[in-house]
């Protein structure tokens, strides 16, 4: 049994401490006070969960999760089946009353001890049925889901229901053949995404070096191609060009038909979130999850479309979004051939244009009611920073078409707030910021993150005496991470990807998770329903 005072350290975490001077000395010592009583008492409307340890999806009292669908059901009657590793995921409604419609779920990777038999090791070789199950692991699913008697399932071989995977021949959108085609063989590494004002899904292309490899160019503009460069090894068996990767795949929910759009820059997209301007054009915000890598902003030329817009990279120094427009920016013109070398490039472009390198930034969401920015920094141990932060970025004029901003940091992580490497971001219709966090294998449960247990999920208020200190709602299962947080269009439901439980497994006899069936199963990524308390706590 732990002690009375490790479930006071416990609370006190939860209550902010290493923020509760910037709350006012009142409010501390009021929480001070509730914190003495034994056992903890709530102090938001939710009472937080504990760091867990155990091979679980535990939540907070009042909600209830129950299972919508995991790896490996069947779709549809085309003998498709749901991908791997589940990430970001999006709501279509396709009735009034909003209890039914069609969720698009993110596939980012493919575990080869579960889904090829094959080593994750980097180097292992592959043949080519084991590359076609990986890429048949990856992409993103349609699936039409309802909800009856306050359940959530899934609908078994309905119209919807479609895979797009890492076979799936996808048109390119640019001005130009890359790598001489016009049409890339599938997408991967599909990490967060967004959803457009007319309706579509952006599915976004992040560690896509992971599964082809990555081509580099010398001081004269002439790509350079090792071959196996990549953990998985997809380039060995088919001709699959780095530089149709890297990408925002935009995807039609209802049809399925997607295209990879240029406009937005190339690479590690961890999402890509929109937002209408004033003028009825779209704004589509996006982090490059990479140590030292830049925030990006991208505004279209015309209103229902993203196949043509400006690109601007942030500098935060500055508060400036600086254009990488090949016509506007004459450091970019002198450096790439045309512009389409440029968009291929966005790193090298954004770096010689004097965007900021920021610590991995991740996902970014737009406050409901204010306008404000938020992104999450996961974190650069390289530089020291173990634990990231939350940056708040507020246009001028609350334009997004504004090129100046200022920015501040809205919550520090660490062991203080109970929150390390903060990933995927979703706001609630009241304006809270919901957070699932992204710590690597190599640190949960290890020295000084033991503490903070295993990835889980946090709500944090944006406004009121208790802004920007994180509440934790859920925590993952064995190696497991919570990502593509997604309210329900009633705000009743959470929908919630729990990505890679038992990743660590050295082999399908040394299993580490058993989640979510339990006993001697595999693990099995899966998608939850959580149900929210109708009353809230007090």
């Amino acid at each position: 049994m732990k002690s009375f005072a490790f479930e006071r350290r416990w609370f006190l975490r939860q209550l902010g401490w290493g923020v509760a001077a910037a709350g006012g000395m009142g409010t501390w010592l009021r929480l001070a006070a509730a914190a003495s009583d034994s056992p903890p008492v709530p102090v938001y409307r939710y009472t937080p969960v504990k760091p867990g340890t155990l091979d679980e999806l535990a939540l907070s009292p009042g909600f209830e999760f129950q299972v919508v669908i995991s790896w490996g059901t069947k779709i549809n009657n085309d003998g498709e089946s749901f991908g791997f590793n589940n990430d970001f995921l999006a709501f279509f409604p396709t009735n009034a009353e909003n209890t039914e419609g069609i969720l698009w779920v993110n596939h980012e990777s493919a575990h080869p001890l579960f889904v090829s038999g094959k080593s994750h090791k980097k180097g292992t070789a592959r043949n080519r049925d084991d590359v076609i199950k990986e890429q048949k692991a990856v992409g993103g699913s349609l699936i039409k889901i309802n909800c009856v008697d306050g359940k959530w399932n899934f609908v078994a071989n309905d119209k919807f229901n479609r895979r797009i995977d890492g076979t799936t021949p996808i048109p390119i959108a640019s001005d130009r053949p890359i790598f001489g085609r016009t049409t890339a063989i599938g997408t991967l590494g599909n990490c967060a995404g967004g959803v457009t004002p007319w309706g579509t899904v952006l599915t976004c292309e992040e560690n896509y070096h992971d599964f082809v490899g990555e081509v580099t160019f010398d001081k004269k503009g002439q790509r350079q191609r090792v071959a196996q460069l990549s953990k998985l090894g997809w380039e060995s068996v088919f001709d699959l060009p780095p530089e149709h990767y890297g990408w925002v795949v935009e995807v039609e929910p209802k049809t399925g038909l997607a295209k990879k759009l240029t406009a937005l820059g190339r690479f590690a997209h961890e999402g890509a979130t929109p937002r209408l301007a004033p003028d009825g054009r779209c704004v589509v915000y996006m982090g490059d999850d990479a140590h030292d890598e830049c925030v990006y902003k991208f505004i279209s030329h015309q209103a229902g479309s993203l196949e043509r817009g400006e690109l601007f990279v942030a500098n935060v120094e500055k508060g400036r979004w600086v254009s990488l427009s090949y016509q506007k920016n004459p450091e970019i013109k002198k450096m790439f051939k045309d512009a389409t070398e440029a968009l291929i490039r966005t790193r090298e472009a954004a770096h010689a244009a004097g965007g900021s390198r920021l610590a991995r930034p991740e996902d970014i969401e737009v406050h409901p009611q204010t306008g404000a920015v938020y992104i999450a920094l996961t974190n650069n141990p390289k530089s020291g920073d173990l634990h990231g932060r939350i940056l708040k970025l507020e246009e001028k004029d609350n334009n997004p078409l504004s090129l100046e901003f200022k920015i501040s940091t809205f919550l520090e992580g660490g062991l203080a707030a109970g929150l390390s490497a903060p990933d995927n971001l979703a706001f609630d219709s009241e304006g809270q910021l919901w957070v699932t966090n992204d710590m690597s294998d190599q640190v949960q449960g290890q020295g000084e993150f033991k503490v903070l247990g295993h990835n889980g999920l946090f709500v944090v208020p944006t406004a009121g005496d208790f802004a920007g200190r994180p509440f934790q709602i859920a925590s993952a299962p064995v190696d497991a991470e919570l990502t593509g947080p997604c309210f329900s269009p009633d705000g009743k439901y959470l929908f919630l990807s729990v990505q890679h439980p038992g990743a660590r497994s050295s082999g399908l006899d040394q299993l580490t998770s058993h989640w979510p069936g339990g006993g001697q199963t595999l693990p099995r990524p899966s998608v939850v329903a959580i149900k929210l308390p109708t009353v809230p706590t007090k």
